[in-house]
């Protein structure tokens, strides 16, 4: 039997072994170089397989694969993030300094109309149940509906703070980070309500936010913590640390890691093990100032914009960024 036990032994240690050696590790692997300002916020991967970089007063579209320009989106003044509604070909921006979304073309890039919205226009997204557009409106505390059939909008929604950003969970709620008050608000959108309010408390400034729909579980970025609340009831499950400067969280469904882009020039990965267990895998040197992400889950590949920065001038205030080195890096 000692003879039958010690490989069977062996064979099991090296299989329970290639599940721990088999954990991925994430690095720069490169970076594009990005026209434009340097003064930025969010990234997104459009249904076309390009990257929408948001650039100041344009946004440059470039091939995610080669980080060759593609084309820009020109007019758009503030601009914060972008949105897409494939079935219509359609993609949008929050234009924060202008009040208003741009509207365009996929395919030609071309923009097809402005939208006039509320007050600083900030993250902007698609909620798929009702089939509208939404963005966060940092100033006026709302919430502007936009029906991308008419490219009007139809409902504005009260939240009570600064909205920073929202994801759906595909059913009809949507959840929406209120960065002022530290709490997170369930909209209904079957009927344009707020039915919930939640706080993040002790975390404070919450920014990024993502969510499994399959385990109702809302990843909060929040000023050195990462905080895990349950959608159906708003009780926290989980606060892990992360690094300084988080202004953006992403999701990966299949490989089930949650993101945080972190100013300070770390990116941390966090597995989720189970809908209430989760742990740190590693802290990712990146570049100071990375501090939003964009994942494209198809290859598994994270892209943060970066750029190098002046010296601080006031306190609180984000530095300038140096000319031309505004760039995009690319995590695999």
């Amino acid at each position: 039997m000692k003879h039958v036990i010690m490989p069977l032994l062996l064979a099991t240690v090296l299989f329970a072994g290639t599940d721990l050696f088999a954990q991925h590790h994430y690095q720069v692997k490169q970076s594009f170089p990005v026209y434009g300002m340097g003064k930025w916020d969010y990234i997104a991967v459009g249904p076309d397989g390009n990257l929408y970089v948001s650039n100041r007063t344009r946004v440059n579209i470039i091939n995610k694969n080669t980080g060759d320009s593609v084309g820009i989106i020109p007019d758009t003044d503030g601009v914060h993030g972008i949105a897409f509604v494939t079935s219509l070909n359609k993609g949008y921006t929050s234009n924060g300094n202008a009040n208003n979304v741009t509207v365009f073309d996929i395919p030609t890039h071309k923009e097809l109309r402005q939208i006039t919205t509320g007050e600083n226009p900030d993250a902007i997204s698609y909620e798929p149940w009702s089939g509208k557009i939404i963005t966060c409106n940092g100033r006026s505390k709302d919430l502007s509906v936009i029906d991308p059939k008419t490219d009007k909008v139809v409902a504005s929604i009260r939240v009570e703070g600064r909205p920073e950003t929202a994801v759906a969970d595909g059913k009809g709620m949507l959840y929406v980070n209120i960065e002022d008050k530290s709490e997170i608000v369930a909209v209904n959108m079957k009927n344009n309500t707020v039915m919930h309010r939640w706080s993040l408390a002790p975390a404070e400034g919450p920014t990024g936010l993502a969510f499994d729909r399959s385990t109702q579980r809302l990843f909060a970025g929040c000023d050195k913590m990462l905080v895990v609340l349950n959608a159906v009831n708003g009780k926290i499950v989980a606060k892990l640390p992360i690094g300084e400067g988080c202004d953006g969280v992403a999701f990966d469904n299949s490989t089930k890691e949650i993101f945080t882009s972190n100013g300070e020039g770390t990116m941390t990965a966090i597995k989720e093990k189970t809908a209430n267990d989760f742990s740190i895998e590693e802290n990712v040197t990146t570049q100071k100032s990375a501090r939003t992400i964009a994942i494209d889950e198809s290859t598994h590949t994270i892209y943060l914009p970066a750029a190098e920065l002046e010296p601080a001038t006031e306190p609180g205030k984000r530095p300038a960024a140096k000319p031309e080195t505004f760039k995009v890096l690319v995590v695999k």
